[in-house]
């Protein structure tokens, strides 16, 4: 079932995007509203100029619209946003100095804090545990926190994560392998609980 919804979600999205390339405004305004928020959410992850990271998302908007007749046909068109809006706060970072880490795209630090909801805390010992998962997750390096996000967070797929970091599909499982990996060694029973936490895309 779920393979199926992720399907049609991205066959949906094709069509918005086929649609828009021919110049429906209308195609338009839904991709935007159906993506803004998790955009900025994003591009909150590697600043707090939240008025910045508007400018950046609404900037890859207007660049997608103006040079909409030269985009590729076929794209995942979530993973396609997200690293556009990740390349726009790059150069940013570059030519404003808004930003306080390097000036790659490779080498933005990714600031996001991971906070398993408490309503799904149930007891003192599972709070407890919670709490330990939080620190974990949150001390991974910069770049496996970042493909979590991208997978349990945003719900992309290996394969969309290697094209929102611009990097092969080997790199992003990887990187995801080795964060679980992290847990691991720091706590066994932290797979479990993690996946009781979050829902993993198919």
């Amino acid at each position: 079932m779920k393979i199926q919804i992720k399907k049609s979600t991205h066959n949906n999205d094709l069509a918005l995007w086929s649609n828009l390339k021919l110049g429906d405004e209308k195609a338009f305004s839904q991709l935007f509203e159906k993506y803004y928020s998790d955009l900025v959410q994003y591009g909150n992850s590697f600043s707090s100029f939240t008025a910045k990271v508007q400018d950046c998302v609404q900037d890859v908007f207007t660049d997608i619209w103006i040079y909409r007749e030269t985009l590729n046909n076929d794209v995942i068109v979530k993973a396609y946003l997200l690293a556009s809006v990740r390349k726009r706060i790059a150069r940013h970072q570059e030519r404003d100095r808004i930003f306080r880490k390097s000036t790659t795209v490779d080498a933005i630090e990714f600031l996001f804090d991971f906070s398993i909801e408490h309503q799904l805390i149930v007891d003192e010992t599972t709070s407890f545990a919670v709490s330990n998962l939080n620190k974990l997750l949150n001390d991974l390096p910069a770049r496996q926190k970042e493909a979590l996000y991208l997978r349990y967070h945003e719900g992309l797929a290996v394969e969309e994560i290697a094209e929102t970091l611009e990097v092969n599909y080997q790199s992003a499982n990887n990187l995801l392998y080795r964060a679980i990996l992290n847990l691991r060694k720091e706590w066994k029973g932290i797979i479990v609980l993690l996946l009781s936490l979050f829902t993993p895309i198919l």
